[in-house]
């Protein structure tokens, strides 16, 4: 029986560029330098219980919370990696206060710039549990041949070029999406090289998920806790209850969600009236990659992409996922008559 033929990410995206004959290959070259930082990333994750990287790092970043080891070197790692491409103006990271501008000649003339969160979910680093990279692409709208700016950094989601993620779990899986569509590849570990696995996703219109911190239930308001009731309402007539996971990293609770359908909430609570998740490093990106698979994402008032961001670590609510799940809990967010 012929063995079916490996495609790589490097293959794929020269496939793709192909399409574009005034492509430049630059944003090519940006996703494989994000995978390999990736690589370099995955390889300490791998071995994390057998050196001393696991635990916390004594400091803490910007959102004050506390660094775990990983997370430093995670963070150093895309920036390291980023900076020696000549494909990147500059960056901004979840961990750092401030944007990052590379200053010499390429990155001048390099027209994109990468945000990232280089390690959600570092909570579970100690427990094992799966962990990931988000990264979003946009195009610089300050003048090539000279540094880049705030404003570069501070574009809503509408205007990205690229946005995905990278899980460390029981494989490693890079899933990113352009304006054509979201594809997944998988790191083959005996050649080092991510190859395609899950082409041209789709998010399923409809889900059996639900996926919300339940623990912090008593801070909602009672919109959302009908909603709730919602989805723990025995209807087996209408596919409910809906089984709830969360597993507390935005991206493998996303990636689920992705796959197999479903919804992910993190909304404002009384101690987070503005949403905990950051807009630029995490909903931004998820939210651009899940409607390109055909899903939806909002702030509970409108479209996440069409927020326009006033600072880097700006927080907002997120109900992102399967659309029809997504659009009846907007119904009870919203409060409207329609949710009976």
């Amino acid at each position: 029986m012929a063995s079916r033929k490996l495609i790589t990410l490097d293959e794929f995206t020269i496939e793709e560029t192909r399409k574009f004959p005034k492509a430049t290959g630059e944003l090519s070259a940006l996703l494989r330098d994000i995978s390999l930082a990736s690589k370099m990333i995955n390889k300490q994750v791998r071995k994390a219980g057998l050196v001393d990287i696991l635990g916390k790092h004594g400091a803490t970043n910007v959102q004050g919370e506390e660094q775990m080891k990983l997370d430093v070197y995670s963070n150093d790692t895309l920036i390291s990696v980023l900076k020696n491409s000549a494909d990147c103006a500059g960056v901004a990271s979840e961990e750092n206060d401030n944007e990052l501008c590379f200053d010499d000649s390429f990155s001048h003339d390099s027209k994109y710039v990468v945000l990232f969160d280089p390690l959600d979910g570092s909570s579970n680093i100690d427990v094992n549990a799966p962990i990931g990279t988000i990264f979003a692409i946009y195009r610089r709208v300050s003048p090539l041949g000279k540094p880049v700016t705030k404003e570069d950094f501070l574009q809503p989601g509408n205007k990205l070029m690229a946005a995905g993620y990278v899980i460390y779990g029981s494989s490693t899986m890079m899933v990113y999406a352009t304006r054509i569509g979201v594809n997944g590849f998988t790191l083959e570990p005996s050649i080092g090289e991510f190859c395609l696995s899950h082409p041209d996703i789709k998010c399923p219109e409809k889900g059996k998920i639900y996926s919300v911190n339940q623990g912090n239930s008593a801070k909602y308001d009672d919109r959302l806790l009908a909603y709730l009731g919602y989805c723990m309402e025995n209807k087996k007539e209408e596919g409910r209850p809906y089984s709830h996971r969360y597993i507390g990293s935005m991206v493998a609770d996303m990636h689920r969600t992705l796959i197999k359908g479903g919804i992910f909430m993190y909304p404002a609570d009384s101690s987070s009236p503005k949403g905990k998740l950051r807009l630029q490093y995490e909903c931004n990106p998820m939210a651009f990659l899940i409607e390109a698979a055909g899903g939806v994402a909002s702030d509970g008032k409108g479209n996440i992409l069409d927020i326009i961001p006033t600072e880097l670590h700006q927080r907002t609510p997120i109900f992102i996922g399967s659309k029809s799940m997504v659009n009846k809990a907007l119904e009870f967010v919203a409060n409207k008559e329609t949710v009976v």
